[in-house]
């Protein structure tokens, strides 16, 4: 699955990976809803930082097409808030 994170670029990551990922994705959910500013924070980077260690970064001039979308490291609460989905930011 092609992943791309806003502001950075795009990973190829398989799909081995996304029980750890929406573990995280799972975690940040429940941050966000219960308003803890410090661990959503903390989550999203460790979301990201699993996405850029699990994936193979492609190239800047790579014209693949996203299949997930993920906001950039120093987006707020309520801008993720917005790019949700029932299942968070990683379906499934």
């Amino acid at each position: 699955m092609i992943v791309r994170i806003m502001g950075e670029g795009q990973v190829s990551l398989a799909d081995e990976h996304f029980a750890e990922l929406n573990k995280l994705d799972d975690e940040l959910l429940e941050e966000m809803e219960s308003g803890d500013g410090e661990g959503f924070r903390r989550t999203l980077g460790a979301l990201l930082d699993a996405v850029r260690r699990l994936g193979s970064p492609l190239p800047d001039d790579a014209l693949e097409p996203s299949e997930l979308i993920l906001p950039a490291p120093d987006a707020t609460l309520e801008e993720v808030r917005e790019m949700l989905s029932d299942d968070g930011l990683i379906p499934g």
